[in-house]
């Protein structure tokens, strides 16, 4: 996958530029070179991922590519509590396979977004893992999941074939008024 990939995975989950986002578990930060293109810079992001390295590398890109987009880089687990401000919006791109027990997590992004804000999910299109991606979900089990931790009005934005698993799709998901 390139940038316009990344790029058309995100698209139909961001209804306006702007905003206070973050990206968790942003690793390289192709998604979050995906999300400053279509948000603008006029937005902020929050960049959380606990490789520094990967984190340097991102803000290398993103100053090559989009350098008047603001970027903080947090170097934290996000399992961990965060502190964020109320965010309009929340990238979890491949990052929600490598937990087991996805629950907390899924309710501490909850508390993360405001009433109306988004949670886009980028996964592979399976249930069964491997050892680089041992918890994938499906769409059918990220839409109850979602559904069962309060998020609402989940749909699938995108779906694309992959040598790794067969397909990744997109999702959104909202935070009740």
């Amino acid at each position: 996958m390139d940038h316009k990939d990344h790029v058309n995975l995100l698209r139909g989950g961001i209804a306006e530029t702007g905003g206070i986002w973050a990206d968790l578990g942003s690793g390289g930060g192709a998604f979050t070179l995906a999300l400053a293109e279509i948000i603008g810079a006029e937005a902020e992001i929050y960049s959380v991922d606990k490789d520094r390295g990967a984190l340097k590398e991102q803000e290398r890109a993103m100053k090559a590519r989009f350098p008047a987009v603001t970027v903080h880089y947090i170097n934290a687990d996000f399992t961990a509590p965060l502190k964020l401000p109320p965010l309009n919006g929340i990238v979890m791109a491949n990052s929600l396979h490598f937990l087991r027990q996805k629950d907390p997590v899924l309710q501490m992004v909850l508390g993360y977004l405001r009433p109306g804000g988004r949670l886009i999910l980028v996964e592979y299109g399976t249930d069964s893992g491997n050892t680089w991606v041992p918890y994938p979900l499906s769409y059918p089990t990220w839409e109850a999941l979602a559904r069962k931790n309060g998020f609402t009005q989940t749909r699938q934005i995108a779906n694309r074939p992959s040598r790794f698993l067969g397909a990744i799709y997109s999702a959104v998901s909202i935070k009740s008024s």
